[in-house]
């Protein structure tokens, strides 16, 4: 029996927050995977997490395009524009890493730029490991890989329980009080549109279910894989971390960036966990330095 779904409705829901970028989409397991794809340079690839959409990136996206690089931000399925499955149990780590590398085979990236964001890191990451010629250099902020080893703060688990017992999450809300200064309330709306029913939620009430908290947990023998494959990765790497992440404290981006060798990270003043909000001019404008030192 085929999954009820919620169609993504990019047309609506572009016009209704002002995102209106140059948009395509592919299909997967028979949904629609929307994303956003403007230009012709080199490939920046953007990929959000929970409980967001390509709509945070329109900051760093701004910088990139004014030096001439082509920005791809995909809507994971059950986010934004792109179709959102109703069913709770759909949604495995293993399928949004499955969608997110059938997206970078059908665009034939190569020597791409990953950029990553809370759940977009251990996707993402995954997918880097996994389809190595398509990223030549990774950008991290604010996330980490699940082996069931990790430690996760008082926030997370508060967080955790909240979604675990909320039906009708307030998407908005969480992404205000995650920042550290509270967008207009039109930009909290914009994360609420996406969602038309409370069904259509399942994906962003799915997530914190899919970390796993113990090595024997479904998903943390491949987050181990994947940290074991980039601690021997020698592509380059940038790591920027919000000095005001409640969720993923900046002590929390230094560990990370220990295990898996890099340099610590930059960090971002006057930034919550969604410092794309606080703060996606900056990020755009480090991100594009980088690139041009080569």
């Amino acid at each position: 029996m085929s999954p009820e779904v919620v169609k993504g409705e990019p047309d609506r829901l572009c016009a209704r927050t002002g995102f209106t970028r140059a948009r395509d989409a592919i299909e997967f397991e028979g949904l629609s995977l929307s994303y956003v794809d403007e230009g012709e340079g080199e490939a920046v690839f953007l990929l959000h997490g929970e409980p967001t959409w390509s709509f945070l990136w329109r900051k760093v996206i701004d910088p990139l395009r004014e030096a001439g690089l082509r920005t791809i931000a995909p809507d994971l399925i059950g986010f934004g524009c792109s179709d959102k499955v109703t069913a709770l149990g759909w949604y495995t780590y293993d399928r949004h890493a499955a969608a997110i590398g059938e997206l970078v085979r059908r665009l034939k990236l190569r020597d791409a730029t990953l950029v990553v964001h809370d759940w977009g890191g251990p996707i993402g990451l995954r997918v880097a490991v996994e389809e190595p010629r398509a990223f030549s250099r990774l950008v991290i902020m604010d996330t980490g890989l699940f082996t069931g080893r990790q430690r996760m703060s008082e926030a997370w688990l508060a967080f955790r329980d909240f979604v675990a017992r909320t039906e009708d999450l307030p998407v908005g809300m969480l992404i205000e009080r995650a920042c550290h200064n509270p967008p207009p309330a039109e930009v909290v709306e914009a994360y609420n549109l996406p969602f038309p029913t409370p069904a259509a939620k399942a994906g962003a009430r799915a997530f914190p279910a899919l970390i796993p908290l113990s090595p024997e947990a479904p998903g943390a023998a491949e987050g181990a894989k994947v940290l074991e494959a980039l601690r021997a990765d020698k592509r380059p790497t940038l790591m920027l971390w919000a000095t005001e992440d409640r969720v993923l404290p900046f002590a929390t981006g230094e560990a990370f960036a220990k295990a898996i060798g890099r340099q610590p990270p930059l960090p971002i003043e006057g930034a919550g966990h969604f410092l794309q909000e606080d703060a996606g001019e900056e990020l755009g404008r480090r991100i594009r330095e980088w690139l041009a030192e080569g």
